[in-house]
């Protein structure tokens, strides 16, 4: 057999499958964290909360309404992006100008609140959230079996952030909001709504956040729980990438969570905390992050 620095090269590769699939759900909530950063220079730690609701309201969508994965898919976003525009309108953006660490405490407050509402309605146990019966199979890679409803959520990851990515970098609407983030005052001046894109931006990113949940819902189990610890290795890979890079925090997450998937193999107990040796490890060679700019 094939191997690989003493290990079984199909080993390997089907960690590295299974690291990608968690690098692009890390890629997609980094890239969310990163493009709110980016504009409103808000660390916002109730991602993992809205995280949580995507997965969350995908399932109640499913056990309660029934409605099939797909169009929860596309409500269960709309939904959090809703929400997520209500909060920055009617608590965040009274908190403009002040210090960033208000914000972060109102969003850490929101995500405890959030998280408690859902333990209390729902408890603290894991529902399990059915694939799409179109996506019930496996696909054979040679080196191993992988759930076709995996390799889907990768694509639709990539995807995803691909648009994102687009949408940021290539549009006139991302030169709006560059505009935004580097000269508020001078895009007031040339008519651009900051306050409104700063609102939007916010919705934006807690719909990527509930995406990446409703696409994890089918792979692990449900819970008000699920984005309470995701939400401090997501800020590390934002960290690594550079704060509010958008090209930064796709490529960190999709690194560390193959860099993650190798450490699994050649050292399980040091795999969780490879992402924050990383970081130390970044920030003492680049404090600005792979993809940040020094100010």
């Amino acid at each position: 057999m094939t191997a690989l620095f003493g290990f079984p090269l199909p080993l390997l590769l089907g960690q590295l499958t299974l690291g990608l699939v968690s690098g692009t759900f890390y890629a997609m909530l980094a890239l969310g964290l990163a493009v709110i950063f980016g504009l409103m220079d808000v660390i916002n730690f109730a991602h993992g909360a809205f995280f949580m609701m995507g997965a969350m309201f995908v399932w109640m969508g499913s056990t309660y309404l029934h409605l099939g994965y797909w169009t929860m898919l596309l409500l269960a976003p709309a939904l959090v992006a809703v929400i997520g525009a209500l909060f920055q309108l009617l608590l965040l953006r009274r908190l403009r100008g002040m210090d960033p660490m208000y914000g972060l405490l109102l969003t850490f407050g929101a995500a405890l609140l959030l998280q408690g509402l859902f333990r209390a309605l729902f408890g603290v146990a894991g529902e399990p959230c059915n694939a799409p019966r179109q996506l019930a199979g496996t696909l054979d890679l040679h080196f191993m079996f992988l759930p076709a409803y995996d390799a889907f959520a990768v694509g639709a990851s990539i995807v995803a952030c691909a648009l994102t990515w687009g949408l940021i970098e290539r549009t006139r609407i991302g030169a709006m909001l560059r505009a935004g983030t580097e000269h508020p005052a001078l895009a007031q001046a040339f008519g651009i709504n900051v306050p409104v894109l700063a609102c939007l931006t916010f919705a934006f990113g807690s719909g990527l956040a509930a995406l990446a949940g409703v696409l994890a819902a089918p792979i692990e189990q449900v819970s008000p729980l699920m984005g309470s610890n995701l939400i401090v290795v997501v800020f590390a890979i934002v960290v690594i990438g550079g704060m509010g890079s958008v090209s930064g925090a796709i490529v960190s997450g999709i690194a560390l969570g193959l860099i993650e998937a190798v450490a699994k193999v050649l050292y399980a107990p040091i795999s969780s905390t490879m992402v924050f040796l990383f970081m130390a490890l970044v920030l003492t060679l680049r404090p600005a992050g792979l993809f940040g700019k020094e100010r």
